[in-house]
């Protein structure tokens, strides 16, 4: 682990100690029956700004007309996300303090060191949110407009095209293009999509790895986008192809949301949270805030996103078995 990443371990030790005095205030708190009576905190593990981010705060507002309570976005970025994840994993399992990651979270297990906690045993799911294709874009100022080209230029002039990440699925998807192209690239992380794409936009980095969430009200202002990873096109960009079509052949990868509680989390509880997503995403101004952010609407609940993180752990494994996922200090 680099000193950076070190030292954003370490700056979540006071966040930590504030999550521990919630857990034994929680002692007392309600029953299930009467859940929610106060307020609801969704910690998002990434930068204000980002896909994540705006994601998580849709959803909050619609959660919110149904619980009956506020629903306080907290960021806590750092650490490919393992900061904000392990908040949730230390608080009090009531239903007041829940995360909303993306796919990274099961990744980081396999892509970094050490994490402090399990991405799947130390939680109990609530729900799949979204799936989503992640893009590649560059800065709109940039000569070439198409994949072909991009790894043209890369040939040309070996580790000279920078490209920004946020966390360990777009690493992943950016190192992975480059090995499948065979080209060099080099990777800039970022704490989160906010200031990656203000790098992107200001041509301090030539290529970004994204979600459609995030990238998309930049796309043709600063940014252009050359392909995204999904097996098949985007509704949402019908004229942008698959990195299959566009010549790296049989790739694809899709991102995605999850909403987590802490380990023990009663089901009752759980389940009232799903129904909530579900309701948020039956309003009219909810469902549309999404979808013209590029998220699809397909969740699962609590037992069905449990099963679907137990067989992303095995692929993740598999993955790094492969040797397809790099590993960081």
């Amino acid at each position: 682990m680099d000193s950076t990443r070190r030292g954003l371990l370490r700056g979540g030790t006071a966040a930590l100690a504030t999550v521990a005095l919630h857990r034994g205030a929680s002692a007392a708190s309600p029953s299930a029956g009467r859940w929610p009576t106060r307020p609801i905190t969704i910690i998002v593990p990434y930068s204000p700004g980002g896909g994540t981010d705006i994601f998580a705060r849709a959803i909050a507002e619609g959660m919110r007309k149904t619980l009956g309570q506020p629903i306080v976005v907290e960021n806590r970025a750092g650490a490919n996300g393992v900061i904000g994840a392990e908040m949730v994993a230390r608080a009090a399992p009531d239903g007041y303090t829940l995360a909303v990651c993306t796919g990274a979270h099961v990744i980081n297990r396999y892509s970094m060191r050490s994490i402090p906690f399990h991405p799947v045993q130390d939680f109990t799911p609530v729900s799949l949110l979204s799936g989503f294709p992640l893009v590649i874009a560059i800065n709109d100022k940039l000569p070439y407009r198409s994949i072909a080209a991009l790894i043209e230029a890369a040939k040309a002039k070996p580790g000279t095209i920078s490209f920004g990440t946020t966390e360990t699925a777009t690493s992943y998807v950016g190192n992975s293009f480059a090995h499948r192209a065979g080209i060099s690239l080099v990777e800039v992380p970022y704490r989160g999509s906010g200031p990656q794409l203000n790098d992107l936009l200001a041509g301090h980095i030539a290529m970004a790895v994204s979600s459609t969430v995030a990238i998309l009200p930049f796309n043709g202002n600063g940014a252009h986008i050359l392909a995204v990873t999904s097996r098949e096109r985007s509704t949402l960009l019908p004229d942008v192809p698959t990195l299959d079509q566009a010549g790296v052949k049989d790739y694809e990868f899709t991102g995605s949301y999850g909403m987590y509680a802490p380990k023990g989390t009663l089901p009752s509880i759980t389940e009232k949270l799903y129904a909530a997503v579900q309701d948020a995403l039956k309003d009219t101004e909810t469902r549309k805030r999404l979808t013209d952010l590029g998220a699809d609407m397909r969740t699962l609940g609590p037992r069905e996103f449990a099963a679907f993180l137990q067989e992303d752990d095995q692929r993740w494994a598999q993955a790094a078995k492969d040797g397809l996922v790099s590993v960081s200090n």
